[in-house]
């Protein structure tokens, strides 16, 4: 295992985020906080409470997913990206740096990112809203779990991608209306019949659910479902990750 190469890559992307600070960590924050005014003080006083909880308290792991998603995405993306499309890859693939040291530093920095934005949106929601963590090491499991997938995740797209355009596709128009889509802002248990049974078909749905349940105890969905959901989704990332560096597909265009 070359750590020498594992923390050289991870220390620049770390060092990249730190550079674009307000971009990478403080936009997400400041949209979030938009989040909590608008849904949960002016909206929020008129919903009352969602199966016990405050709606204000209970939009709080919705906002979080919806900013991890995206956030996880964008950075994996981006960070595998940028070589590709200014050539450095090749200096990349030639080193002694095994796929699995390369694919450990660039999601490695992206999910520490991913979770450095989630403690942030936590304290800050502490100012808009109280809220409770009824189960905190399932929350922390929950959170890290879903940072790494989605980072590895954004890893793919980095490497599928051809242009910065092709960057933005699936975040903005896949996964942030799933999110939406799948009970970031109320419970589908609130939905018409029909329509919680097409709701389970949004993988998204799981995510938040299980993300709930960390906090209040309350959920969607079985809150094993919603683990062995990510679990797939990350085995799965791994393999087409597995399967790329294997094949060498993308890795040079």
């Amino acid at each position: 295992m070359n750590f020498h190469a594992i923390r050289a890559i991870y220390r620049f992307e770390m060092a990249r985020t730190f550079r674009t600070l307000m971009e990478s960590i403080v936009s997400p924050v400041l949209s979030t906080s938009l989040y909590f005014v608008v849904f949960g003080a002016a909206i929020g006083a008129r919903m009352g409470e969602v199966d016990g909880v405050s709606y204000g308290a209970f939009i709080i792991p919705g906002l979080i997913m919806l900013s991890l998603l995206s956030e996880s995405i964008s950075n994996a993306s981006f960070g595998i990206y940028m070589p590709k499309w200014a050539g450095t890859i090749y200096e990349l693939l030639s080193a002694p740096v095994s796929a699995f040291e390369i694919v450990l530093g660039y999601v490695g920095a992206a999910a520490t990112k991913s979770l450095m934005l989630g403690a942030l949106i936590l304290v800050t929601a502490r100012f808009f809203v109280p809220y409770e963590i009824a189960h905190p090491f399932w929350m922390l499991c929950f959170l890290l779990l879903t940072a790494v997938t989605f980072s590895l995740f954004g890893f793919i797209i980095g490497l599928w991608a051809d242009s910065f355009q092709r960057l933005q596709i699936v975040p903005l128009m896949i996964i942030t209306p799933l999110t939406f889509l799948g009970g970031a802002f109320y419970s589908i248990n609130m939905l018409p019949p029909i329509w919680q049974k097409i709701a389970l078909f949004n993988p998204v749905v799981y995510l938040i659910s299980g993300f709930r349940w960390s906090f209040y105890g309350i959920a969607d969905v079985n809150v094993g479902i919603s683990a062995a959901a990510i679990l797939g989704f990350l085995t799965l990332c791994l393999a087409i990750v597995w399967w790329i560096f294997r094949t060498g597909w993308k890795l040079k265009n």
